[in-house]
């Protein structure tokens, strides 16, 4: 047995991660090919490398098949119902930050905040006979968003990808969607609601509380907390 660290399988998130855990003394590389998802682990014993999607990551720690993963705040809260009993948040790495927002057309002069959104879509249900269409992939964490601050006239209509573009396309007049910078939105004409801040992730190392661990596997993870000086 050993204790499964899941990390992002390529890109920036993979290298960003790399890094973290190296200035850290654990040294995470990639072995083989680039199609091959193959990893190795130095600097502490009794730790094996996975590489994965980081849409993944959630899954495999609340089904308790790797110990411990890192992923978005956003993926975790959204893949995962009571998030908090499946998975316990160990440390911010500082990296990957995006803030899930929710976004309308920059021609909707009168509409520039949750109020002003909730009043356009009473009405817009009014003249069209329709709830207003919200475009996202994120249906959990913008459902229970809405839903605190009281705005209930509208329906969620997915989008897996290019979610700016909905609105151009009339497949929605409003979106809710991950951004970094706000050039994508501007590019699309689009403007943030100045108080919709849903959630602001960024790239965060998680623990599973349900995957099992014998007597060396604790062993291992309490070395590893400690080489990486976070509490466990």
């Amino acid at each position: 047995m050993s204790i499964k660290l899941g990390v992002p399988s390529k890109g920036r998130l993979m290298e960003k991660t790399f890094d973290w855990f190296g200035a850290r003394g654990v040294q995470l590389s990639r072995t083989g090919s680039d199609r091959e998802y193959a990893g190795a682990v130095e600097g502490v014993d009794g730790v094996e490398l996975v590489l994965l999607s980081a849409g993944e990551i959630p899954r495999e720690l609340s089904a308790g098949r790797i110990h411990l993963g890192v992923t978005g705040t956003d993926l975790i809260r959204e893949k995962l119902g009571q998030w908090e009993q499946q998975v316990a948040e160990l440390a911010e790495l500082g990296f990957g930050h995006a803030d899930l927002i929710i976004a309308v057309p920059g021609c909707w002069s009168d509409v520039d905040t949750l109020d002003d959104l909730d009043a356009a879509a009473s009405a817009f249900r009014a003249k069209h006979g329709f709830r207003m269409r919200i475009a996202t992939k994120y249906h959990r964490l913008v459902r229970e968003y809405l839903m605190d601050v009281g705005v209930a006239d509208y329906q969620l209509v997915d989008s897996q990808g290019a979610t700016e573009g909905t609105v151009k396309n009339l497949t929605a007049e409003a979106i809710a969607d991950i951004t970094s910078t706000g050039d994508t939105l501007r590019a699309n004409h689009l403007k943030i609601l100045s108080d919709a801040m849903v959630l602001q992730s960024q790239a965060t190392l998680f623990r599973s509380r349900v995957a099992e661990m014998s007597n060396e596997d604790r062993a291992a993870m309490a070395a590893l907390m400690e080489t990486l000086q976070l509490g466990d």
